[in-house]
């Protein structure tokens, strides 16, 4: 399981990024979600990476 947090606004990203963020399920900063370690996983967490904060769990 990977535990994602939001720490970064998305206010001045892309549009895509928004989504992108919104599809791994996180709403407001400082957000928490539990998601499984899976590929799709990751290749969504490499796209907005520089707004998110990763552990494994």
């Amino acid at each position: 399981m990977l535990k994602i947090t939001l720490v970064k606004s998305t206010i001045g990203a892309t549009p895509y990024q928004k989504k992108v963020v919104e599809a791994l399920g996180l709403r407001k900063l400082h957000h928490t979600v539990e998601l499984p370690d899976t590929p799709q996983t990751w290749g969504a967490v490499k796209k907005v990476s520089h707004l998110l904060k990763v552990e494994e769990c």
